[in-house]
């Protein structure tokens, strides 16, 4: 029997990491619904990927959650969306840019944390932010507010599972430790942060150790939807999956 036999697993994205996520649980026999705003991505996702479910819906708007546990409900739901850090020194940023990213990865995780405990989703549900290793490392200077947003998915993991005790629900955050070459967020962020440092990308990528894959991700996302960690933040690098501070 897989691990995930006869459990529905939704994932945000549709591409990139996500797109990783949905692809690990589907090995595992999951019931999988990608949920993602752009319909031709999740039509190109499902017609590569046979099995998996697609729901379209912008996960900002405040009914977004409802939408999504009516279609499926979850016994693992995993965050995996957002928008693309900044890429300009901060004093050449305005307000807009510097935010972006609490304006959609926090209030996506916001929104979906808040349903989940207020429907609330079925005893035992696991609820996974994918952050970054951005939260813990703090970011390049040129990515204005998105390590703090980053960050802020941990927090909201744990003031989730403070108020989620007597529901039996278990919500966690996930840092990949490394940008990943070959997503889209990834390859964003090498090409500003290698400009930003005056090298060229394939260089920024040759320095960088312990390179974890988008695969690994969704073994890690796995792991946790299906055993009993201690704690509410880990991160995954090509070393595995480990507490994260």
């Amino acid at each position: 029997m897989r691990l995930l036999q006869g459990r529905n697993v939704v994932v945000g994205g549709g591409r990139g990491v996500g797109r990783s996520i949905a692809e690990a649980a589907l090995s595992e026999r999951a019931t999988v619904m990608a949920v993602a705003r752009g319909e031709p991505a999740l039509a190109q996702f499902a017609w590569e990927t046979p099995g998996v479910k697609t729901f379209a819906v912008d996960a900002t708007v405040e009914s977004a959650p409802d939408e999504v546990f009516a279609a499926l409900e979850p016994d693992a739901l995993v965050i995996c969306a957002g928008a693309l850090a900044p890429s300009a020194p901060l004093h050449e940023q305005n307000w807009k840019a510097f935010s972006a990213n609490w304006e959609t990865d926090v209030k996506i995780s916001f929104l979906f944390c808040k349903a989940a405990l207020r429907r609330p989703l079925k005893p035992g549900a696991r609820i996974i932010l994918i952050s970054s290793g951005a939260a813990l490392t703090g970011g390049p200077p040129n990515s204005g507010g998105y390590a703090g947003a980053k960050r802020m998915q941990m927090f909201l993991a744990g003031h989730s599972q403070k108020e989620s005790d007597r529901l039996g629900l278990r919500f966690m955050a996930l840092a990949p430790m490394r940008i990943m070459p070959g997503t889209g967020v990834g390859d964003a962020g090498i090409e500003s942060i290698s400009a930003y440092m005056g090298m060229r990308p394939m260089e920024f990528i040759a320095g960088m150790l312990d390179m974890q894959t988008p695969a690994e991700v969704g073994r890690a996302v796995v792991a946790l939807a299906t055993q009993k960690p201690q704690g509410c933040s880990f991160a995954v690098s090509g070393s595995g999956l480990a507490p994260a501070g």
